[in-house]
């Protein structure tokens, strides 16, 4: 049977028959319901994620979660694969609205995709301009926060105003040490 033409098929769908849909998943299971809807071989899956560092009592520790938590994006045909998506390993259901199960226009996942490359993964890298808040996350003075007084690329460091013995000190920080407390 042939494709039917561009102006019958449903918007968002593409030229195979197939369109995204948004699946929600169970807690934290995003990459487990991922990994087993590729298993079905006719379901490609996107599951984009965010990369950041957090400071920990450990120090300073990079972190990985998914950018849409308890969300993924999948390409499938939903007339043939929607039992199979539905019933998949760390898939709850397919997002709906009532009986209306809304295909995403694949423009917006290329969009996506462009911004977290091959690997589907966002960094996060904080900015740290004068007046942002900051906090130490390795050395003496791990654990305070302090606001930035001035970044100084050529050292990698960044000079700091923190609070100290109830004077407000200038002191400079490796960059490394530091974990931005809003990234942008």
């Amino acid at each position: 049977m042939s494709p039917e033409p561009e102006s019958e098929r449903p918007r968002h769908h593409l030229p195979d028959g197939t369109a995204w849909y948004t699946l929600r998943t169970k807690t934290k299971s995003e990459h487990i319901a991922a990994a087993h809807l590729r298993i079905l071989g006719d379901v490609e899956t996107f599951c984009p994620r965010i990369r950041y560092h957090k400071a920990t009592q450990r120090g300073k520790v990079l972190f990985h979660q998914a950018m849409f938590p308890c969300y993924i994006f999948a390409r499938f045909d939903f007339e043939s694969r929607s039992r199979a998506v539905t019933y998949a390993n760390g898939v709850s259901t397919i997002v709906h609205f009532g009986d209306h199960r809304p295909p995403i226009d694949p423009s917006f996942i290329d969009f996506l995709r462009t911004e977290v490359g091959p690997e589907e993964v966002k960094t996060l890298n904080p900015v740290m301009e004068p007046g942002d808040e900051v906090e130490v996350a390795e050395g003496p003075f791990q654990g305070i926060r302090a606001v930035v007084q001035r970044y100084m690329p050529a050292k990698d460091r960044v000079q700091i105003l923190m609070n100290f013995l109830g004077q407000t000190q200038p002191v400079e920080v490796p960059t490394k040490d530091l974990v931005a407390v809003n990234y942008r």
